[in-house]
């Protein structure tokens, strides 16, 4: 019924067989690591329901004859940002393998949400149908990529030269640079809010800005950041920095900037990280201030580091916080999110190994797998 749409039997069998590659390619789809290997305990193959499967590949065949028919007329609409250009509108051809793209991906995504077994392969399915669709993009390949092919003629290959540039410095330090980081120096346009450390221990520092009003507010402002990340996260730029707009606003603002550790902090534990800074640095903050409470913020893991130490001083009896505000900070663990297709027992045994016998993990590590995450 949906084939009849075809005029071109060579082009409906080309589609026919596009989708049964793509679903035997699902059959065998390698999770990049991610998943238990096939045949062990833990391994759970891929089920799809026949009917399920069926209405896919009639939703396929159709949109795949309307998108033919409407390119006999004009070139298609593609709606997606990644081909929003001028030069991908005017070039037929680059249009036409945007429009199969997308045709490609939504159908891959619909085999990726039909997908049966437990909750955990399928977000796992579904990350990877997600990382391969975002990288087999045409906008990723110059011979595809009708603007970057304008560009370059624009710029007579200056383009080109710096792109393989960017590519090969990548490639010496290990990841994808987002920026140019020799831009930017801390104290000069990156950190330039003035404070000074006012407490430190072999765990963090504590610093306290110099105030930009004539008044500050009675209750302090108390800052932890994530472990993995510098101080100044919240302090990048005066006119996107949370700490300059805090202390112009008259709060008395303190920041705890954590100590990059080494092998002497090897054996610390979680433990110590509450006890030793995040309820240090509050009762810090009340001896320097005189408060009875302090407002409190905690960014990411800084903020399940002061949840932490909150819950074990109102075990205590102490409520030394009145107001607690907390960014893209996890306290349920039971649903990590994306970051739960990175975990299993076998990672985590992993990691238990290669941590017990130095008791550090590398930044390196942390680093790659926010980039993969990107």
């Amino acid at each position: 019924m949906a084939t009849q749409a075809f005029n071109n039997p060579a082009l409906e069998q080309g589609f026919t067989e596009t989708w049964l590659k793509a679903f035997q390619a699902f059959q065998n789809l390698d999770l990049g690591g991610m998943a238990p290997p096939t045949g062990t305990a833990d391994a759970t193959p891929l089920r799809f329901a026949n009917e399920k499967l069926m209405k896919i590949q009639q939703d396929y065949v159709r949109e795949a004859s309307e998108l033919w028919n409407q390119t006999l007329q004009d070139n298609p609409q593609l709606a997606d940002r990644r081909f929003k250009g001028d030069a991908w509108g005017k070039n037929p051809m680059a249009a036409f393998t945007a429009a199969v793209y997308l045709l490609n991906a939504r159908t891959m995504m619909s085999m990726a949400e039909a997908a049966e077994g437990d909750a955990k392969t399928r977000n796992r399915v579904r990350f990877a149908v997600e990382q391969w669709l975002a990288a087999s993009a045409p906008s990723n390949f110059l011979a595809f990529n009708a603007e970057a092919q304008q560009k370059a003629i624009a710029t007579q290959g200056e383009s080109l030269a710096k792109g393989v540039k960017n590519m090969l410095q990548d490639m010496r330090q290990g990841h994808v640079s987002m920026t140019d980081e020799s831009l930017f120096e801390v104290g000069r346009n990156v950190a330039t809010t003035e404070g000074a450390v006012v407490f430190e221990n072999e765990l963090f520092q504590l610093i306290e800005y110099k105030p930009l009003t004539a008044k500050v507010h009675e209750r302090p402002f108390l800052l932890v950041p994530p472990c993995i990340n510098k101080f100044y996260i919240l302090d990048l730029q005066p006119e996107n920095s949370l700490i300059r707009y805090a202390v112009s606003q008259g709060m008395r603002t303190f920041v705890v900037s954590w100590r990059n550790p080494d092998q002497t902090l090897a054996q610390k534990t979680w433990d110590d990280y509450i006890e030793d800074a995040a309820i240090q640095a509050i009762h810090t903050v009340q001896d320097i201030t005189g408060a009875k409470q302090i407002n409190a913020l905690g960014f990411c893991v800084g903020g399940t580091i002061l949840t932490t130490a909150l819950a074990v001083l109102a075990a205590r009896g102490e409520k030394p916080v009145s107001a607690v505000t907390l960014l893209t900070t996890l306290v349920d663990f039971t649903d990590t999110g994306i970051l739960d297709v990175f975990i299993d027992e076998a990672m985590v045994k992993f990691r238990e190994m290669q941590m017990g016998k130095g008791g550090m993990l590398k930044g390196q590590d942390l680093a790659t797998t926010f980039s993969f995450l990107r």
